[in-house]
């Protein structure tokens, strides 16, 4: 599993979370536990030299530029399989897989794996090494050779979950694009930046509540799954990381007002944090008496801030704003009728 990426009708059960002290406990050797062990497949799993030998081969050296970071501990992938609740018959899709870490682990677990991935010697490579590795599970795996962000379609069956460790730099607009475009990805548990993932899972009135926060509950309930060490990957970051678990609603916000209207509310309200809603949606509106006018409407609060207001407000605010200019459309309608 790599940062290389650059730019499930299932009921939920209680997934294990990685706290702190189980992840500083991670060990870097890239032995199993017992448990694991046991399992008869851990072979199959890539160590520390495994991802320097293939690294090597390739002539792949770990750039800062695209925010790559392999882990090399197998305990920790299958840690990451179990806290995602990775089940028999999921479709896992994966972005940015990298040299095949957490591709392996998948593919210990699910029915099938897709693995989008950017980077043109790793795409090229990562068949052989699941081949080589898991000849059994290979006909299971799939590859998309491009950039998450333009990925609109998948092949074999529509996926149930998505996996992965995120590029640090993109994280939150490819996990969003991939929440939009996929619909049937129910269950999700990406590895990001531990302050991106802070921001992600924070609530209304968290001083890191933003626009993260409210986009990614738009789809889905977030929080946070536990944190990684960074003596897990290679080379080691400079930063924490995080795991962030989605789980889609049941139910779509109810609003009339489309995600694009309800999501430009959002970056308004963001765009000048400090400020009253009344000011910082007045460029949304058109003016600062016309944003009060759509909030009484919604019911919130003109010397209120968007931090804090949850997804459910905010379409209540895009919601009255539509309403309110279908309103007036009418009126200058019927205006120019009566005097025609």
């Amino acid at each position: 599993m790599s940062t290389t990426e650059p730019d499930a009708r299932h009921a939920p059960r209680a997934p294990d979370a990685l706290d702190d002290a189980e992840a500083s406990a991670v060990s870097t050797t890239g032995t199993s536990d017992a448990s694991d062990a046991s399992s008869g497949a851990s072979d199959a799993l890539l160590g520390p030299a495994d991802i320097r030998e293939l690294a090597a081969a390739l002539g792949v050296r770990p750039t800062k530029q695209r925010g790559q970071n392999f882990v090399i501990d197998a305990n920790t992938v299958r840690r990451i399989v179990r806290t995602a609740d990775v089940r028999p018959d999921d479709i896992v899709v994966e972005v940015g897989p990298g040299l095949g870490s957490l591709t392996l682990a998948l593919l210990e677990a699910a029915d099938r794996v897709i693995a989008v991935e950017i980077d043109d010697v790793l795409a090229a490579a990562l068949p052989a090494t699941i081949e080589a590795r898991m000849p059994a599970r290979a006909g299971r795996f799939s590859l998309v050779h491009s950039d998450a962000l333009r990925v609109t379609e998948l092949p074999g069956p529509a996926p149930t979950a998505l996996v992965a460790n995120l590029p640090y730099n993109v994280a939150v607009p490819v996990l969003l694009h991939m929440l939009e475009r996929f619909p049937t990805i129910e269950r999700t548990l990406v590895m990001v930046q531990s302050e991106v993932a802070d921001r992600l899972a924070a609530a209304p009135g968290n001083k890191v509540y933003g626009v993260p926060s409210v986009k990614a509950n738009w789809y889905a309930e977030v929080r946070r799954a536990g944190a990684i060490g960074r003596t897990v990957f290679w080379p080691a970051p400079n930063v924490d990381s995080g795991l962030v678990s989605l789980v889609r609603r049941a139910e779509p916000v109810r609003t009339t007002a489309s995600r694009a209207e309800v999501f430009a509310v959002v970056d308004a309200a963001f765009a000048q944090r400090r400020k009253t809603l009344r000011a910082a949606l007045a460029g949304w509106a058109g003016s600062a008496p016309a944003a009060e006018a759509a909030l009484v409407e919604a019911g919130v609060s003109p010397q209120a801030r968007g931090e804090a207001l949850t997804v459910e407000e905010f379409a209540r605010i895009a919601e009255s704003k539509t309403a309110g200019s279908k309103t007036v459309g009418s009126k200058t309608a019927g205006s120019k009728g009566a005097g025609a």
